[in-house]
C-alpha cells in the first residue's frame, strides 16, 4: 500500500464484530481492507448524493428561469387528467 497510515478507529462492538466476521470468513484479509472498502463505498455515495443535488439544483434554476419568463401554467387537476386520460387512450389504440 503506497503512502498507507495508521488510524486507530474506535467501533461500537455490533460494527467490530461484522468487520471481524468479514476477515474470519475470509472475505477480506484484514480489518484495515474491510474498513478501506466501506470508506471507498461510502465515498461513492456520497458522489452520487452530491450529483443528485446539483441535478436538482439544475432543475430548480430551470423552474425558476421559466416562472421568471413568464413560462408556467396555473396547476389544473382537471386539465393533468384529462391529459392522463387521452394519453392512455393513445397508448390503448397503439398496443
Amino acid at each position: 500500500m503506497a503512502d498507507a497510515e495508521t488510524l486507530t478507529v474506535t467501533l461500537p462492538a455490533d460494527l467490530a464484530a461484522l468487520v471481524r466476521g468479514a476477515v474470519e470468513g475470509g472475505q477480506y484479509g484484514s480489518s484495515s481492507e474491510v474498513v478501506g472498502q466501506a470508506l471507498r463505498d461510502w465515498q461513492a455515495k456520497r458522489a452520487a448524493q452530491q450529483a443528485a443535488f446539483e441535478a436538482l439544483k439544475a432543475e430548480i434554476a430551470i423552474g425558476l428561469a421559466d416562472e421568471a419568463a413568464g413560462r408556467i401554467v396555473d396547476f389544473d387537476i382537471d386539465r393533468i387528467i384529462e391529459m392522463g386520460r387521452k394519453l392512455s387512450a393513445a397508448r390503448s389504440k397503439s398496443s
